[in-house]
């Protein structure tokens, strides 16, 4: 999802910035919400997922011995993850609707995202649209800020109380005890990537609908482009941070690169190796001939020309 992200929102929110005009029109400001608050669902739900995962791990009384998860249940985990967040973040495609103002300046047309359902939603649909409108700020706060960071660190102190207690008691594996303390590092990391770049936005949602109620449009206009690439600078740094802090996602990562990368260019073992063998095959059948050869064959020399 944070690539979807960056490969699809990233050039949508540029262009805009840069032409004043609005990539796709109606249909982007409807989608690229919708993809944003859907990532913030994603990653606030598999850091409640991971923080589960690893107190079950703490607490399994065969830590080491656990058995490998079964395709299935990672599958419906996962499922449950993304099919939740994309629920929950339905409400922003009928919040959003394209606007255009003629510019004091330049006199030209711009064209921008508001906040604003539409009128000709079903009376029912538009309430709860308007309900969800109110509550956004709120929203926002309580379930994707406050959730995956109360639950991280809850998880991680009921964990280490778990394991200070076992430490007294059985003593567990070295090489085991070295994989739980870099996958809690990982949740650590993530999640304070994660509280670091939605700190801001929730802060200015705050101050700006309590404290300064007069705000002006290029200034709100500024911090909605502060906030957003904040939500991009987080969608770049998360697949990094998995990749260098979780060793067997990294080490098999580094493994596909090396297949792909080896299998374009010619083996130099196996030309050598073929080589070879054709020469003994080739000695081997002179033993054949009764006659003997008045020149010998040319020897070609090892390798390519390249």
């Amino acid at each position: 999802w944070d690539f979807l992200i960056l490969f699809f929102c990233l050039p949508v929110v540029i262009f805009n910035e840069i032409t004043k005009k609005r990539l796709l029109g109606d249909l982007s400001c409807r989608i690229v919400p919708f993809m944003e608050v859907s990532s913030l669902g994603v990653t606030t739900f598999s850091l409640c997922a991971l923080g589960i995962d690893r107190f079950h791990a703490a607490t399994s009384p065969q830590a080491s011995t656990r058995p490998i998860e079964q395709c299935q249940s990672i599958i419906a985990k996962l499922a449950v993850i993304w099919v939740g967040s994309m629920t929950l973040s339905v409400p922003e495609v009928l919040l959003w609707q394209l606007a255009r103002d003629t510019s004091p300046v330049s006199g030209g047309v711009t064209e921008y995202c508001t906040m604003k359902p539409s009128s000709n939603l079903p009376e029912s649909i538009y309430s709860l649209v308007l309900t969800y409108q109110n509550a956004r700020m709120w929203w926002y706060f309580g379930c994707y800020f406050c959730l995956p960071v109360l639950f991280t660190v809850s998880c991680q102190l009921v964990t280490r109380r778990v394991r200070g207690a076992d430490k007294k008691g059985e003593c567990r594996g070295a090489k085991h005890g070295q994989c739980e303390g870099h996958l809690n590092c990982t949740i650590i990391a993530l999640t304070v990537v994660y509280g670091l770049c939605a700190t801001p936005e929730n802060v200015c949602n705050i101050v700006v609908a309590y404290m300064s109620p007069d705000v002006s449009k290029q200034t709100l206009d500024l911090l909605n482009l502060i906030n957003q690439f904040f939500l991009f600078f987080k969608c770049s740094v998360t697949p990094v941070l998995l990749l260098c802090l979780c060793r067997p996602l990294g080490q098999a990562f580094m493994d596909c690169c090396c297949c792909c990368c080896e299998g374009c260019g010619p083996d130099a073992t196996s030309s050598e190796s073929s080589a070879d063998s054709k020469l003994k095959t080739e000695m081997s059948s002179s033993i054949f001939f009764d006659k003997p050869r008045e020149t010998p064959p040319p020897l070609l020399a090892l390798g390519t020309p390249c």
